[in-house]
């Protein structure tokens, strides 16, 4: 049974930097497609990262690119998202989320195990 857990989250100043990282148990991390997702107060669930299989392919929506990296550590079997230049908009509780279905990491409801959530607040 997969299993994720999301650590790292807390506060920082605009234009500071964050990681927060996604452990994965229960099975080999580089067989699923892993992805980050946040939800704000009162906004729906906002993709923010993905990985692919293997960590060959990765995506970004354009609010995020150039400022996120998401990266996997097989060893460690975790998935980690550096985020960067961080803006007020990036606050949310940020999920990581796996899927083994095919790549379509925009879509929230092609993964099918989720974290609990860590929660990243940046201030102006």
């Amino acid at each position: 049974q997969v299993q994720l857990v999301e650590s790292g989250g807390g506060l920082v100043h605009a234009g500071g930097s964050l990681r927060v990282s996604c452990v994965v148990s229960g099975v080999r991390v580089h067989n699923y497609q892993i992805g980050w997702f946040r939800q704000a107060p009162g906004r729906e669930r906002e993709f923010v990262a993905a990985i692919s299989r293997s960590a060959s392919v990765t995506d970004y929506p354009d609010s995020v690119k150039s400022r996120f990296t998401i990266s996997s550590d097989g060893m460690k079997n975790t998935v980690f998202l550096q985020m960067t230049s961080m803006k007020v908009e990036d606050t949310g509780v940020y999920y990581c989320a796996s899927s083994r279905g095919l790549w379509s990491p925009r879509n929230s409801r092609s993964f099918t195990n989720w974290g609990q959530g860590t929660q990243v607040t940046v201030t102006s």
